[in-house]
């Protein structure tokens, strides 16, 4: 059976509220930046530019980047520019500074797995992924594991975002291993089945085996 629309909505909405909070445990566990983030940093440094601009501008970038893979934008697509930064600046007001290092280890622990948990929920809303989660989903539309295509994108985003200068640190690291195979083990759990198309006039539906 098919989920409905509103509740469709439901799970896009609170993956992208989800994956704001689990950026802001990252940034509050100050032991190193999610891949593209260390990416945006790294040009910020290079540019003089703001971050939230050039956080705009790798988004249009990635966009461009869908038109060969035949990628179309949706509504979760806008939603996630709309959402996630609310989520993440909600989650900074709320939670202050941690200074102990037995206090920021599991907040970056927590960080991680909230963040495949909210990808997962947004992405298997079917309402349209976000910029970057969309290069991720067209590449393995082409057949290629999607486990292994989010890893290898965060690895390369990450190397490019180091040699322009941005912040890494172990956390970086542990992001960039662990969030492909969690995205994988999660999405078919979060998503929801695809709409039941209404048989052709003058068709007679098949039977259930």
């Amino acid at each position: 059976m098919s989920t409905s629309m509103p509740a469709r909505a439901v799970r896009l909405l609170a993956g992208l509220a989800l994956f704001g909070v689990s950026v802001g445990l990252l940034v509050r566990a100050d032991l190193g930046l999610a891949s593209w983030d260390v990416l945006h940093q790294g040009l910020a440094a290079r540019t003089g530019l703001p971050m939230g601009l050039l956080v705009n501008g790798v988004a249009l970038v990635v966009l461009l980047l869908w038109i060969p893979l035949r990628q179309r934008p949706g509504v979760g697509t806008v939603a996630n520019v709309a959402l996630v930064g609310l989520a993440l600046d909600a989650t900074l007001a709320l939670l202050p500074p941690v200074g102990a290092l037995v206090g920021r280890v599991p907040l970056l622990l927590a960080g991680i797995l909230l963040n495949g948990v909210a990808t997962a929920l947004y992405l298997g809303a079917r309402l349209g992924p976000g910029p970057r989660d969309g290069l991720m989903t067209g590449l393995a539309a082409r057949g290629l594991p999607i486990g292994r295509v989010r890893t290898l994108i965060e690895l390369v985003v990450l190397a490019i975002g180091w040699l322009l200068g941005g912040t890494v640190g172990p956390g970086t690291l542990l992001f960039a291993l662990a969030i492909g195979p969690l995205v994988q083990y999660l999405a078919p759990r979060f998503t929801a089945p695809a709409p039941v198309r209404p048989a052709p006039t003058g068709v007679t539906p098949p039977c259930p085996a």
